[in-house]
């Protein structure tokens, strides 16, 4: 790992004498470091050509048509780059964060209900016992919405639909609902609240 790094400062030649030594030390002994080596010297020698000779773009071709006849000649295995314990690391920590998501994903995939929609050849569902039709004016506030559900007792249950209408039921039983309905149709910002009967 240490000579996979210290080869492009080999070639820029910015080692210590001691780091020096070290590489070649290293390139002695293991085969693969040498090849990728030698590999960066014939790259860095490539781009330091001139630019402006001319391409045979003829050549070029007849070379490729020839490797695409010939598929069975042997290829080089290209050396592969050793792996340490950073490499492991991070292949552990992929491996760890993917079974996360997939036990997350899995989690919220039980959680989610079908999705409710109606067919026109079905009947409508009853609607909640006690239930009002409330239609806020659309510039009213999220806040003084909930302010206005909060203060009357009230919970949503459905909405909102085209018109921007919701319905909405009392969380308790003690609330009067022609009180209640006096009250909200009085309330700025009501436009429209009526009891419903049978279904919505």
């Amino acid at each position: 790992m240490l000579a996979w790094e210290a080869m492009p400062d080999a070639l820029q030649g910015a080692l210590t004498p001691r780091q020096s030594e070290w590489l070649d030390g290293h390139l002695a002994r293991c085969d693969a470091c040498r090849a990728q080596f030698a590999q960066q010297q014939r790259l860095q020698r490539a781009m330091s050509l001139p630019v402006d000779l001319p391409i045979d773009a003829e050549a070029g071709l007849k070379r490729l048509l020839s490797r695409i006849d010939n598929p069975d000649l042997a290829k080089a295995p290209e050396p592969s780059r050793p792996v340490g314990w950073a490499g492991r690391a991070l292949v552990a920590a992929i491996v760890l964060q993917a079974i996360g998501l997939g036990a997350m994903g899995a989690k919220l995939w039980s959680l989610e209900s079908a999705p409710a929609y109606r067919t026109l050849s079905r009947e409508a569902a009853p609607a909640p016992a006690g239930s009002i039709r409330l239609v806020p004016d659309p510039a009213m506030e999220l806040a003084d919405w909930n302010a206005l559900l909060d203060a009357s007792g009230l919970r949503v249950v459905e909405g909102p639909n085209k018109v921007g209408g919701y319905l909405v039921v009392p969380t308790t039983e003690a609330v009067r609902r022609e009180a209640l309905l006096q009250r909200l149709r009085s309330t700025r910002g009501i436009l429209l609240a009526e009891p419903v009967a049978g279904t919505p």
